[in-house]
């Protein structure tokens, strides 16, 4: 990997330090930016081997540092999180001036709300990712709430977050109030990916769910599992960037605009490296990673491929009773739906020792909310059955298998 230094002038016109990153040999497929997380930088850790990841996918990205953060200039007290938005778009003019214009735009909490505010300036943009992002930049309130009173008062205070002061000023808290982040999203035109973990306890996982329910297709989601909110241990960053590298390289393949790239995509393509079971899954313009439980030799960064078969006939049934309850107008508020793969024996369902005589068993568990008669609950019972999945799985499915051109 190449890397190089760069100093531009910020939003405020405080000087702004930033790294490109780029492939050795210069090859060169898209550019990215990166926006770190609130009062971070971008030598943290996880934006490094982010950063590296997607270089090694021919992607070159441009990491900088906020005004008054890190190595830039200026004063964080004097900055507003629009500043933190022009600063971005600052970085995204430098970079189309220094190699090309920035096709993917990434970012990590209160830089995730700032990508999905530049989008809509920066028109070269044909995907937007967020790393535990809140849904509205006001979230970062939580960290000053004690001291909001003295910001008001005398139009700044010290405040320490993460061990270390800084000087927030009134304007800042002014900016995070009137800033309207739901129309932002919902007008955002790009291809999104939500990242988020489920125990993130500094950004809460609701606030992916709002993203989400916010934004327009095409959109995905992933879930981070069991990592913090600064992605500290280096297996969750690597699989940040494993994922993010494969879902962008999908909008931004050489010559292939966004909305093309569907159609020379096939339907599902799966990769699995030298080393270990860990597989990237791409399907159209959505990617996810399967893997094997660590007792079995796997690195466990995603579900097996057992539990993506079950995964398959789950989302089916919960899909045809969707559509089966609003055509018939009944009030099916939700369907959850409770799936384990097992081998019995195949004649008589108990204990299988011989392989010869097993049979593979999907169990499946429904629960329908709502405020459904017992007519209408055997009826959706019925229907699950008739899921396109459950009925290819119970049919038995023809595998031709080719070797591909080299």
């Amino acid at each position: 990997m190449a890397t190089r230094h760069l100093r531009f002038p910020g939003s405020t016109g405080a000087e702004l330090a930033a790294i490109l990153d780029l492939p050795a040999d210069g090859e060169v497929d898209a550019y990215a930016l990166f926006a770190h997380c609130f009062t971070c930088s971008k030598d943290l850790k996880a934006v490094v081997t982010i950063a590296r990841t997607l270089v090694r996918e021919r992607i070159g990205v441009l990491r900088f540092d906020f005004t008054g953060l890190g190595q830039s200039g200026g004063d964080f007290g004097d900055t507003t999180f629009s500043s933190n938005v022009g600063d971005l778009l600052a970085a995204a003019e430098r970079l189309e001036r220094e190699e090309g214009a920035p096709s993917i735009l990434i970012g990590h909490s209160l830089g995730g709300a700032a990508v999905l505010q530049a989008a809509h300036r920066l028109p070269a943009v044909r995907a937007v990712a967020t790393i535990g992002a809140p849904a509205d930049p006001g979230h970062v309130l939580r960290h000053v709430e004690s001291s909001r009173e003295e910001i008001e008062a005398n139009g700044e205070a010290t405040v320490r977050i993460a061990g270390r002061p800084f000087r927030i000023g009134r304007e800042f808290l002014q900016d995070l109030d009137a800033d309207n982040m739901r129309a932002s999203i919902g007008d955002l035109g790009r291809a999104l990916l939500v990242m988020h973990s489920p125990v993130d306890d500094v950004v809460g996982i609701d606030n992916a769910a709002r993203i989400y329910e916010a934004a327009r297709h095409p959109k995905s989601f992933v879930s981070l599992d069991t990592a913090d909110h600064l992605l500290t241990e280096p297996a969750d960053a690597r699989y940040v960037a494993g994922v993010l590298a494969a879902w962008a390289g999908r909008y931004v393949a050489p010559g292939v605009e966004a909305a093309e790239a569907e159609a020379v995509i096939p339907g599902v393509v799966t990769r699995t490296g030298s080393s270990g079971y860990r597989t990237e899954v791409v399907v159209g313009l959505h990617s996810l990673v399967a893997d094997e439980p660590l007792s079995v030799g796997g690195t466990s960064e995603g579900p097996t491929p057992y539990d993506l078969l079950a995964a398959a006939l789950g989302t089916c049934t919960g899909m045809t009773l969707r559509m089966y309850a609003d055509r018939k107008g009944w009030p099916l508020e939700e369907v959850s739906v409770r799936l384990a793969h097992d081998r019995v024996h195949a004649q008589h369902g108990g204990a299988c020792e011989d392989p010869k005589s097993c049979l593979d068993r999907l169990r499946r568990d429904i629960t329908l909310e709502g405020d459904l008669d017992q007519e209408q609950r055997a009826r959706l019972m019925e229907i699950a059955d008739r899921c396109p999945v459950h009925r290819t799985l119970e049919a038995g499915v023809r595998i031709d298998t080719t070797e591909a051109a080299q």
